[in-house]
Parts: C-alpha cells; sequence; structure tokens
C-alpha cells in the first residue's frame, strides 16, 4: 500500500485498514495499529510495516495502548504465495514451536532455502521469527486477557519454558510479564471460563453466517442459536460495536489455547479482508445488490477438516436437512468423525446406501494413510485432484471441501443445483465460464448466490 494512504488511515483511525498494515514511530521505537487512539505522530516520523514480525525485526516494540496482539491477522490469500500461507498456517498451529524450518519445508515439499526466500518475498522475514513474533503476541493477550499463571501461559503460546517466555516479554516489551498484568473479568464472565477477544476487519454478516452454519450443525456436536454458536465448552458471540468475537472457554476446555484460538479464526473466516472482497465481486451485475445488501459475507470454515469432509460426502444428492439427520445418526452411533474408525465401520445402521458408505471409507482411508491431509501441507488444487480420484467423490464434493475445510477462497462447486438456480443458468459449464470473472474470490460468490436464494426464500 502507498504509504501516504496508509497515513491517511491512520490519522481517520479507520478500523477497515486495522491488521493491514501497522504504523512504526521512530522517536519512540514503538509500533501501533491504525486505530490507535493516542495522537497521530507526524508524517515524517513514521514508517510502515506490512505486519507485526517485520516491524519488530525492525527493532520496534508493540503499543501497550492500540494492542497489536489483538489486531487482525493477515488477509490470507490476499497477494501473498499460496505455499507461504499453508506454512503460516502450520506455524500457528504450532510447526516452529519445536520443530526446526528445514522441517516444515520438508512438509510442504520445499528446501529449507526456498521457504525461507518465499518467506522475506512474501512476509518480509523469516520463519521463525513470524513464529516468535506470534508466540509473543498470543501471551501478551493471555497475560492481559486472563488470568492464568504465567507458567501455563508460557506453556500455552508455544514456549519451551518459563524462562524463555520471561526473557522474550522482557525484551520485547522492556517490562516484567507481572507488569503487563491488567486483568479485568469481562462484564458477565464466569470465573470458570476463559474469555478471548479475537479481531477482524470490518464489515462482518453474522446473522447471514450463522443462519448458513445453524441447519448445517452436527447435532451432538454443535448447537446454533440466533445469537451463538457453541461446541465443546465453547461458546462464540458476535460483538459488532467492537468489531470482535468473543470466544468463551470453560477452563476444563482451557488446553492449547493457541490452536483453539486458531480453529475459531478459521471457522469464523476472521482473516478475509471483507472490503476488498466486496469491491471486486459488487462489479457483477449477478451479485452487486446481494454484495450491497449483505458486506462482510463470509466463507464458514469448519472446526475439524475431516468432519466437515464427512458431513459434506453425507450432503450429497439430498436435502440439507437430510444430512444434518444422517450425521446426527453416525455421532450418536460411533462419536465425532475420525478417519480411523469410519475406514472399517459399518455404516448401513444410520441409513446410507452401500454406494455412499463405501465411499465414505474410501475417503476415510484416503486421510488415515495420509494421501488427503486438512494441515496445509498440500496445496488445495493438488487436495481436490486426489479427492477427485476416490470412489463417489466428484467436483462438487471436493470443492466444497475445499472452500470449508481448506480454506480456499477460489474454489467453486459449479455444479451445484442452488448456485445454478441462483445464477439463472442451466449447465456447470456456463456457470464455470461466468464465474472466471469472480476469481479469485469464487468462494465468496458462491455464498453471496446462496445467500441470495435464502433471502428470497
Amino acid at each position: 500500500m502507498d504509504a501516504d494512504v496508509c497515513y491517511r488511515a491512520a490519522q481517520a483511525r479507520d478500523a477497515r485498514f486495522d491488521g493491514l498494515f501497522f504504523i512504526a514511530v521512530r522517536s519512540t521505537r514503538i509500533f501501533c495499529r491504525p486505530v490507535c487512539p493516542a495522537r497521530t505522530p507526524l508524517r515524517r516520523n513514521v514508517e510502515f510495516y506490512a505486519n507485526a514480525p517485520a516491524a519488530q525485526a525492525a527493532g520496534y516494540r508493540p503499543c501497550l495502548r492500540c494492542r497489536p496482539e489483538v489486531s487482525p491477522d493477515l488477509p490470507v490469500w490476499s497477494g501473498t504465495s499460496a505455499t507461504v500461507n499453508r506454512a503460516l498456517r502450520l506455524i500457528d498451529e504450532g510447526a516452529l514451536d519445536e520443530g526446526s524450518t528445514a522441517k516444515l519445508a520438508d512438509r510442504l515439499g520445499l528446501t529449507d532455502r526456498h521457504l525461507r526466500r518465499l518467506f522475506l518475498e512474501h512476509v518480509g522475514v523469516p520463519p521463525v521469527v513470524v513464529a516468535q513474533t506470534r508466540r509473543i503476541l498470543f501471551a501478551k493477550r493471555l497475560i492481559t486477557e486472563t488470568n492464568l499463571p504465567f507458567v501455563q501461559i508460557a506453556f500455552e503460546a508455544g514456549f519451551g519454558s518459563l524462562r524463555r517466555f520471561n526473557e522474550a516479554m522482557r525484551t520485547t516489551y522492556q517490562r516484567n510479564p507481572k507488569d503487563l498484568r491488567r486483568f479485568e473479568p469481562p462484564n458477565g464472565a464466569h470465573e470458570s471460563a476463559i474469555e478471548l477477544k479475537l479481531n477482524y476487519r470490518p464489515p462482518y454478516d453474522w446473522n447471514a453466517f450463522l443462519a448458513f452454519v445453524g441447519p448445517r450443525a452436527i447435532p451432538g456436536l454443535e448447537e446454533v442459536d440466533t445469537a451463538t454458536y457453541k461446541r465443546a465448552g465453547i461458546a462464540v458471540r458476535h460483538n459488532a460495536a467492537g468489531n470482535c468475537l468473543i470466544a468463551r472457554i470453560e477452563q476444563a476446555n482451557a488446553n492449547n489455547l493457541r490452536r483453539l484460538a486458531q480453529q475459531v479464526r478459521v471457522f469464523f473466516d476472521l482473516r478475509a479482508n471483507s472490503r476488498e472482497i466486496a469491491l471486486h465481486l459488487g462489479k457483477s451485475p449477478r451479485l452487486k445488490q446481494v454484495v450491497k445488501k449483505h458486506p462482510g459475507l463470509r466463507v464458514p470454515g469448519c472446526w475439524d477438516g475431516f468432519e466437515l469432509a464427512v458431513r459434506a460426502i453425507l450432503g450429497q444428492q439430498v436435502t440439507v436437512k437430510g444430512a444434518t439427520t444422517l450425521a446426527g445418526r453416525l455421532v450418536a452411533c460411533l462419536g465425532p468423525p475420525k478417519a480411523e474408525i469410519l475406514a472399517d465401520a459399518d455404516l448401513a445402521s444410520i441409513g446410507l446406501t452401500k454406494a455412499r458408505a463405501e465411499s465414505l471409507r474410501s475417503f476415510a482411508r484416503a486421510v488415515r494413510d495420509g494421501q488427503i491431509r486438512f494441515d496445509g501441507a498440500i496445496s488445495s488444487q493438488e487436495t481436490i485432484g486426489r479427492m477427485c480420484e476416490l470412489p463417489g467423490i466428484g467436483p462438487w464434493t471436493a470443492n466444497y471441501i475445499a472452500m470449508r475445510a481448506l480454506g480456499d477462497p477460489d474454489a467453486f462447486p459449479a455444479s451445484d443445483l442452488g448456485l445454478l438456480k441462483a445464477a439463472g443458468l442451466s449447465s456447470a459449464r456456463q456457470l464455470e465460464a461466468l464465474a472466471e470473472e469472480w476469481r479469485p474470490w469464487r468462494s465468496y460468490a458462491a455464498m453471496y448466490l446462496w445467500e441470495s436464494l435464502r433471502v428470497k426464500g
């Protein structure tokens, strides 16, 4: 982005730019979010960075007032290498907490040198710097927003020891961790729960999100009401005034909090740059009106990739309600979907045809054996190709899974009858041709087409 544009956005404290860049002040050696309430410094005294790791690597420390640790994450798939995004996902899941960059590169099918080069080109710093910065910022979030003991915070954030945690926090903030703690329980919060704020770039169409995931919630695993999504000791609600979601996590489930926070970000698509997506899709005559009515529509992700894939396979050629019923029966009989269990399971009792049951078992075996993976180590296009080689898995299923389980913003199930109806077309080939103008946001275009049908209905 142009530096003068960044400066004007910072002067206006425009929340739409939050997370897209950071403003660093040379005199104080502090970097801030563009929404920082502090007085905007003079233009000649600042420089701009695309991400927090780059700012910290340049010798700046995070602002204690605007708290860069709660800034929305990098906009995934927006001008960044797909390989780098897969690497960032693995880093968020702790790939470099104990492992090396060489091992991370090997998981991605790259050399260590090539991965470092890609990070320098697209992020501006090496992978280890990204990992260290994210550990520090997540630790700061837990210090500020919870009353967890420091030793637990250290390990939740990915530090190997309390000593390393203390050193990193003192080096970054020039304060001891206890001096950073300002925890006050949020209004209505219970002592048995932890609440984390997860920010996003506005707008966010929360009602449309719940309207999509609600009918698809798997009985026995998920619960969705008019305001909240719940599962396994976690409840997520919307705070529109704060441009954030609030995840309430029961203390009994507060293990690996960083991974839980990452799952919430992925499921609720918090990294999307809705403004950029809407500007692009809003140029299409077929999407213009629905984009205008529903700014901030997101692509729901998933809590578990295999679980979502099972739900998609069960949804082949049946209604949403029918698929939800089948998924509920499966969970009641076998528990939460696990590849190791479904690979050889007898599925006749839940009402599946022999062909559908074998398709599900074949898919489970492919996941169990590592042919299909949901950890970002394999590209979306390669995974789609591998899925389509399995019996009973066609382009519709593969692309729907890619949309939600792989986080691919450009996957597009063109043969979906609802999409064809919404677009007023009769063939998948026609729709695929039309959708070319929606790249690289075809997954969001699909959500807008489905939303247009829901609104009409």
